[in-house]
């Protein structure tokens, strides 16, 4: 009978092996954050791109570059706000095109490792697992986790204070929260910062210290016709989506609008919300079963409302980052109010357009891929561990936007709004 062959721990060959299969099975997953992120152009591809990066016209940006390395910066090419008005009949229109320009930005990339205890002799001779096989799908998913909670923490603009146990970021009070979120997590821009009020929605306010929200200005039907008026009479809103193999784009624009779980829970309670959820099975199926339209999920009034992830809250008593200048990065610290005691909270939800955040891969030099793998035996081969990395980088996209009184500092594809939650059982 044949004896099945096994890579040894130490093997190079099978490092990198292990790393490329990793790395692919990343990029394959149908997350949310996966969704939101374009494809990445093939070495013959230039629509909508530039060579190396994803579309600006999805949330996520991201870009390749496989010549950088652990604490290294990655460019990338971010395409300015164009507008211009037309000519009109024999007007001469030649030479006076209306120029394109790209922003170079860059942001830093670093390592990320998580190492995994396989055990020693005694725990291997005791146990009837498989340590080693169990191993694998444990590194990924902890890694999975990081990638996506940091993507959604800088597009909040904030950690937040939920302490839930599948958090792998910690809270923003820990001393190793900078290291980890790589590059400074960014409050929301002044002009991209809205809470609710009531039946509509107003920008960020603060009263006597304390946010200017009450515990009845939840997530409704309202909030999403209140935030479509700012964003259609907004000088430049948020911009637009663009999925891949959806033939409405054009005609039917969407913008992504995240949400926790308790703030959807309470919109999917309105009696139209069958309908909203038919709506983006609708689209789902004009659009090849892209899923970002699948799962829970609605569509209403130029949205396309989806259940986050995680939940970015703030409980009674706790800072909330904000931008007190519109043309400056000064940021400003106000609580929520201590009347909200432990039956309410403050969730953020996250209006996301094209070019939000940029995320950045880089290479390792064990594996020449953004992803590296390693086994080791310690303790003259007593113990065992093995251990994922990854080299990689988020930032959230700003520009300095002429308003015609300066450069208004603008958080380009993101905007946020506030909204109260009950808080309920295992939360409280």
């Amino acid at each position: 009978m044949a004896t099945a062959t096994r890579a040894l721990a130490g093997d190079k060959k099978n490092m990198v092996q292990q790393a490329v299969g990793l790395f692919a099975t990343h990029m394959r997953r149908n997350s949310t954050m996966a969704q939101l992120t374009g494809k990445m152009p093939t070495a013959t591809e230039a629509e909508n791109t530039v060579r190396k990066q994803t579309s600006t016209s999805m949330p996520i940006v991201r870009a390749q570059d496989l010549g950088k390395g652990k604490g290294d910066e990655v460019e990338f090419n971010l395409l300015n706000p164009v507008n211009a008005q037309p000519i009109m009949g024999s007007e001469m229109a030649e030479g006076r095109g209306v120029g394109m320009s790209f922003t170079v930005d860059r942001l830093k990339v670093n390592q990320a490792r998580f190492p995994i205890d396989l055990g020693d002799t005694m725990t291997t001779l005791r146990s009837p697992v498989d340590y080693r096989r169990f191993g694998r799908p444990v590194a990924q998913s902890l890694m999975d986790r990081y990638i996506d909670q940091s993507l959604l923490v800088h597009m909040a603009g904030d950690r937040g204070y939920n302490t839930a146990f599948d958090w792998t970021i910690p809270l923003a009070s820990d001393p190793r929260f900078n290291a980890i979120m790589v590059n400074p997590v960014l409050p929301p821009s002044k002009n991209r910062h809205f809470i609710v009020d009531g039946t509509g929605v107003q920008a960020f306010k603060e009263n006597a210290g304390e946010i200017d929200i009450t515990t009845t200005d939840m997530f409704k039907m309202d909030t999403v016709d209140a935030m479509k008026s700012v964003l259609d009479t907004e000088s430049l809103p948020t911009p637009v989506i663009e999925v891949e193999n959806d033939p409405s784009a054009i005609d039917a624009p969407l913008r992504v609008w995240l949400v926790s779980p308790d703030q959807y829970n309470k919109f999917a309670a309105d009696p139209q919300f069958r309908q909203i959820q038919a709506s983006a099975y609708a689209r789902a199926s004009q659009a090849k079963n892209h899923p970002l339209f699948m799962g829970e999920v609605g569509i209403w009034n130029g949205f396309l409302i989806k259940k986050m992830p995680k939940a970015i809250r703030f409980y009674a008593g706790n800072d909330m980052r904000y931008s007190s200048d519109a043309y400056s990065e000064t940021v400003a610290t106000a609580k929520v109010p201590a009347s909200f005691g432990t039956n309410f909270a403050i969730d953020r939800s996250i209006i996301l357009g094209g070019q939000a955040v940029a995320e950045a891969l880089a290479a390792s030099d064990k594996s020449g891929i953004p992803f590296f793998w390693s086994e080791k035996d310690l303790d003259h081969g007593d113990k065992k561990e093995l251990l994922i990395g990854s080299i990689r980088g988020v930032k959230k996209i700003r520009f300095g936007v002429d308003t015609g009184n300066g450069a208004e500092i603008t958080d380009y594809g993101v905007t946020v709004v506030d909204t109260v939650v009950p808080i309920t059982g295992l939360g409280k």
